[in-house]
């Protein structure tokens, strides 16, 4: 089948056999792992997923690629899920008490945050999760306090996961090349997160960084007072980017 690639779809495919190799490598998928490969595409790594498990889902939007996949794999433990990834329900995958799900994916840099935050709310039933995003991106997400990547992204997820960016993938290893660096990245569920509104944690941190170069005690001025964030020991005259993810998390729990 000879497909193009569609933009709006964010479709760049993975073609580089060393790259999907080493994907796989560090996926190290086991055989009865419940396992959900998010946008297979023409199914590069999808073709590598399914020797080494007893089963496999797939979560795929574009209709014409879930014909294809469907036959080329037509013999194989593939289960394809036509539909949007954003608003799919990761939990459907699990049918017994105790179940817990690996979720895999080169996922499109259009729609990669909303994505990753849709996946918070199933964090509690996931092993891991390894994907393919922009580098920048990841170097968010992965980013420490005083650093320029850090940011609302950073605080999110690492209040709830464990983040590692693996190795990075240049642009000639998909087609159509995108025009940025991408990276695998390694997200571990905490098995005991800091007690939190994920709802309050993301206002408070959304207000925080809305004016980067001001200090905390201006830019957090809607929510609280200079008086509330020296009694959570936290200076006032600081930015944003200054403050840890525990402090954010007190301010929160506070709010």
């Amino acid at each position: 089948m000879k497909h193009i690639p569609r933009k709006r779809f964010g479709q760049n495919f993975l073609k580089d056999v060393s790259v999907l190799d080493a994907i796989i490598n560090a996926i190290a998928p086991q055989k009865n792992d419940i396992m959900a490969e998010i946008g297979p595409g023409m199914g590069a790594m999808t073709e590598r997923l399914l020797p080494k498990l007893n089963a496999l889902h797939a979560i795929e939007l574009d209709r014409d690629l879930v014909t294809y996949l469907n036959d080329k794999f037509k013999n194989k433990p593939l289960t394809i899920h036509q539909g949007d990834a954003l608003s799919f329900d990761f939990g459907s995958l699990l049918t017994e008490p105790g179940q817990k799900l690996r979720v895999v994916g080169n996922l499109p840099y259009n729609i990669s945050t909303p994505l990753l935050f849709h996946l918070m709310g199933f964090a509690g039933h996931v092993v891991d999760q390894h994907f393919m995003l922009q580098k920048e991106v990841v170097e968010r997400m992965a980013a420490t306090p005083g650093s320029k990547a850090y940011g609302r992204l950073s605080i999110m997820l690492q209040w709830r996961y464990d983040i590692d960016m693996l190795f990075t993938v240049p642009p000639e290893a998909f087609n159509p090349a995108p025009k940025v660096d991408s990276a695998i990245v390694r997200m571990i569920p905490k098995e005991n997160p800091a007690s939190c509104s994920p709802e309050n944690l993301g206002k408070v941190v959304t207000q925080a960084f809305s004016q980067r170069r001001k200090v905390i005690r201006n830019t957090l001025s809607p929510l609280f007072t200079t008086a509330q964030l020296e009694n959570l020991g936290i200076d006032p005259a600081k930015r944003p980017e200054e403050i840890g993810i525990a402090q954010f998390i007190e301010l929160s729990n506070q709010l």
